[in-house]
This record gives structure tokens, sequence and C-alpha cells, in this order.
């Protein structure tokens, strides 16, 4: 699988405190991790979208991460709110994580991430394309 990286979105890392730091390169290795496991995706490409780092493969929603100076002890990971990605992930985690609305799951920066649940999240946006009409994408 090709990785395209990005140095915009390591110069934005690099300006955060160092907790956070650690969090969003964890949570940016996982997700490429997590789309290398996945036979149908042959390329993931970092970008800034909004201002935050972002994570894009064509069979799939794209994934932002970030942290934000107002909220310091938590850290975010971002999907598509047009989509029915955090509605199911709300249902079938709903006492795994912690979600804003239905664009974000939130993370305290002193918890451990659950990370096989994580990681199956991540999975569903990137191949949401393929999932989408499935009730609760096949879950």
């Amino acid at each position: 699988m090709e990785v395209i990286t990005s140095n915009e979105v390591t110069k934005k890392i690099e300006k955060y405190p160092k907790d956070a730091q650690i969090k969003l390169e964890f949570l940016r290795s996982l997700i490429i991790e997590t789309a290398s496991e996945i036979e149908s995706i042959n390329k993931i490409e970092e970008a800034l979208k909004w201002g935050e780092p972002s994570f894009i493969s064509k069979t799939g929603s794209t994934i932002r991460i970030d942290w934000k100076e107002n909220n310091p002890e938590q850290y975010f990971m971002y999907f598509n709110c047009k989509t029915k990605l955090v509605d199911t992930f709300k249902e079938r985690y709903k006492n795994t994580f912690k979600f804003e609305a239905n664009r974000a799951i939130i993370f305290n920066m002193h918890e451990t991430i659950p990370v096989d649940e994580l990681k199956h999240c991540i999975a569903l946006s990137l191949t949401y394309h393929s999932i989408k009409n499935k009730p609760l994408l096949g879950i």
C-alpha cells in the first residue's frame, strides 16, 4: 500500500504540546496501519483539511484528527457528519467511546484507547463507499 505523507501534517502536529503530539502521532499510525490491513486500499493520503490532519482513501470517507487548545485534556477523531459512521459507532460502541454529536470520537489525554474497537471504526470509515448502503454498515 502506498502512503502519501504530508510535511504540512507533520508541522501541524509538531505545533501541539508534547502530550498531544504523542496522542495524535499514535492515531496517525493507527489509521495508516489499519489502512494497510485492508486489501481494497491501495493508497492513503495525508493532507490538511480544515486545518486538521486528514487521511483520505478512494474507498472511504475522510478521517481527521485534532487537539484543541480550548479542550486541552481531549483530542478527537472526526468523521464526515453527513455519513452514518458515528451513528453506527454509537450503536456498536456506546459504552466504549465518548462522542461529539454525529461527527467525532472524543478521547481523554490520560485514558487508554481501546485499539481493536477504534481500528474497527477506522476500517469502516476507510471502506465507507462500499458499505454505506448496508444496515449498520454491515456490522
